[in-house]
This record gives structure tokens, sequence and C-alpha cells, in this order.
């Protein structure tokens, strides 16, 4: 049995796709071995839990959800451009820009750098645009 080798561009969906966990756990940090009754985090609720937080907790969860939202179209356009036979280092490099852009973005709206977080959701959604592209013939 023969198995498909990763490109850099499918190991970047892996890190894309984990990037929504990581920005929950920004969100929780700390929290975790706090009671309830002291504001610390409730497994037993916690879209509620994270609903009632403010400043870089609410922010990280915000990131959280467009981390979330962002997903489906970097997946879609990376799977397109391996279809459409893309040059596969211009997808990887692209691919692997797409992700460290959007880490950078996450420690922006963390940091509520709100300028700077648009300037980059902006280049990695064009990063991700010039993606699905690429394979174009």
């Amino acid at each position: 049995m023969t198995f498909a080798r990763f490109t850099l561009a499918h190991w970047c969906v892996l890190i894309a796709a984990l990037l929504p966990i990581f920005c929950a756990g920004i969100a929780k940090s700390g929290m975790m071995g706090k009671s309830r009754k002291e504001g610390g985090y409730d497994n037993h609720d916690p879209r509620a839990w994270l609903a009632r937080q403010a400043d870089w907790r609410a922010r990280a969860n915000a990131a959280q959800q467009n981390s979330f939202e962002a997903l489906p179209f970097f997946i879609g356009a990376v799977i397109i451009a391996h279809q459409l036979g893309a040059h596969q280092l211009r997808l990887d490099m692209l691919a692997f820009l797409f992700v460290f852009l959007r880490v950078i973005y996450i420690m922006a709206y963390v940091a509520d750098m709100a300028r700077a977080r648009s300037v980059l959701w902006i280049l990695a959604f064009a990063a991700n645009i010039a993606i699905l592209f690429i394979g174009y013939h």
C-alpha cells in the first residue's frame, strides 16, 4: 500500500486547522484551574463562558471564530490548486504565506491592533485568492 506524500501546502492546511484551537487555548489560558465562582473556565458551558469574556480573552475568542471562517476557503483553494496542477513551489510558498499571515493576524487581534489586524486579514485573503487561481492555465 502506498500513500501520497504531503506537500508543504498540505501541512499548511493542517496548521491552519489547528489555529482556531490555539486561539481557544489563548482565550482560556490561566482560567482552567480557577473555580467557576471565581470566574474560572466553565467546561460545563464553555460557549457562554467565552461570550462573557472581555478584552484580550474576547479578542482571542473572536480570532478563533474568524480562523474557523477562513478555513474552508483555504482548504478548498489548496485542493483546487493541486487538482489544477499548480506549480508546487509557488503553491507551497503561498500556502505558507497564508498561514504566516494568519498567525500574525491572531497576534494582532489579541493585542488589539485593529488596523494591523485588518491589513493582515486582507493580505491573507489575497494570498488565498492567489492560491485558488495559481493552477489556472
